[in-house]
C-alpha cells in the first residue's frame, strides 16, 4: 500500500524526538577526550562504530534507510542527492586522469549509479549520464586533462548541479524548499565572489562559477570581483537579498562568524517552515535537515576536542541546531 504524508509526518515527530538538544551539545562540549565523546554520542544514539566518523558515517545512513522507508515519494530529496552525484563525477573524472584510487572516496546515497559514471569518464560517453550533467561534464573533463584546471573543471560540474537542484526545488512547488535551495545558492555565489576576488581569478573562471539565482547581480558581482576584494565586500555590504549585507558584516569580523551566521539563516528557515507543518513534504525536509545540522554540530565539537581548543571557543563556533 502506497505511504501517504499524513503517515509519514506521524512517524518523522515522533523520530524528531531523538535529534540531539542544546542540553545534548553541552553535555558532549563537556566531554575531556575524544573516546569519552564518542562513548557519550553512543548513548544519545550513534551506536555503531568505533570512532566518531564510523559513528556518524554509520548513522547517516540509517537516516537514509529511514527515510527510504517512510517517504511517500524518495525523490523529493533528488535535490540534495545530486550533490553527491557531483561529488562522485569530480572524484571520478580526477581519479581517472591521475590513475588514482578513488573508489573509497565516492559517497552515497545518490541518484546516479557511481559504475555509471566510471563508465562514462573512461569511455568519454558522457552521453550516458541525465542530460542535465552530461554536456558540462564533458567540458569538465575536457578542462582538467587539456589545461589541468581542476578549479575550471570543477566550475562546470557546479553549475550543472546548481541549476538542477534550483529547477528541481521548482518543481515540488514547495514555498520553503525553493527559499531554502536559492538562499543556499545565493551564499554559495558569495563565497565564490570572495574566494575569488582574494585569488585574483580571471573573468572566465568568474563568469562560470557565479549562477544566476533571485536577487544576486551577477554582472555587477563578476565587475567587483575583478577589482578586488575590497570593492566585491562593498558591493555585497549594500545586498539587502538574503540579509546579505549582515551576513558580510559577520564576514568582517572572521570567515568563520560568515559561516555560522549562513548556516544559521539556513536552520532557521527549517525551524520556521516545517517544525510545525502539519501536512505536505516539509516535515519529511525539516528531519533530513535537522539530522545534517546536528551532524555538522558533532564535527564542530569533534575537532575542538581533537585539537584541544577550550570550551568556549568549540561554542563560539556552534551552529543554532534543529532539534
Amino acid at each position: 500500500m502506497a505511504l501517504s504524508y499524513e503517515y509519514s509526518i506521524g512517524s518523522v515527530r515522533a523520530r524528531e524526538k531523538s535529534l540531539l538538544t542544546g542540553v545534548d551539545l553541552e553535555q558532549l562540549l563537556a566531554c575531556k577526550s575524544e573516546s569519552e565523546f564518542c562513548a557519550l554520542l553512543g548513548d544519545k544514539g550513534y551506536g555503531e562504530g568505533e570512532t566518531v566518523d564510523e559513528k556518524l558515517e554509520a548513522h547517516t545512513q540509517a537516516m537514509w534507510k529511514y527515510l527510504k522507508d517512510v517517504a511517500p515519494d524518495f525523490s523529493l530529496f533528488d535535490v540534495f542527492l545530486i550533490q553527491n552525484d557531483n561529488h562522485n563525477l569530480k572524484v571520478v573524472i580526477k581519479g581517472s586522469l591521475s590513475a588514482r584510487k578513488y573508489r573509497h572516496l565516492l559517497m552515497t546515497p545518490a541518484t546516479l549509479d557511481p559504475e555509471l559514471l566510471v563508465k562514462a569518464v573512461e569511455s568519454r560517453g558522457f552521453s550516458l549520464l541525465p542530460e542535465w550533467i552530461a554536456v558540462n561534464a564533458d567540458k569538465a573533463y575536457v578542462a582538467l586533462a587539456h589545461t589541468g584546471d581542476a578549479r575550471l573543471s570543477d566550475a562546470y560540474l557546479d553549475r550543472a548541479t546548481t541549476e538542477e537542484m534550483l529547477r528541481l526545488s521548482k518543481q515540488w512547488r514547495s514555498s520553503f524548499l525553493e527559499e531554502y535551495i536559492k538562499t543556499t545558492v545565493f551564499y554559495n555565489n558569495v563565497k565564490t565572489a570572495i574566494r575569488s576576488a582574494r585569488s585574483n581569478a580571471n573573468r572566465h573562471y568568474v563568469k562560470r562559477a557565479l549562477f544566476e539565482v533571485e536577487g544576486f547581480d551577477k554582472p555587477a558581482v563578476t565587475a567587483a570581483v575583478l577589482k578586488g576584494e575590497d570593492s566585491t565586500l562593498e558591493l555585497l555590504s549594500k545586498c539587502r537579498a538574503y540579509g546579505c549585507g549582515e551576513a558580510i558584516e559577520e564576514y568582517k569580523k572572521s570567515p568563520s562568524a560568515f559561516e555560522r551566521w549562513v548556516d544559521n539563516r539556513l536552520t532557521g528557515l527549517a525551524k520556521a517552515a516545517c517544525k510545525r507543518a502539519s501536512e505536505g513534504a516539509q516535515p519529511l525536509l525539516g528531519y533530513y535537515l535537522g539530522c545534517e545540522i546536528e551532524k555538522k554540530a558533532i564535527h564542530i565539537i569533534a575537532s575542538g576536542i581533537r585539537t584541544k581548543t577550550d570550551t568556549d571557543t568549540i561554542r563560539e563556533r556552534m551552529r543554532e541546531i534543529y532539534g
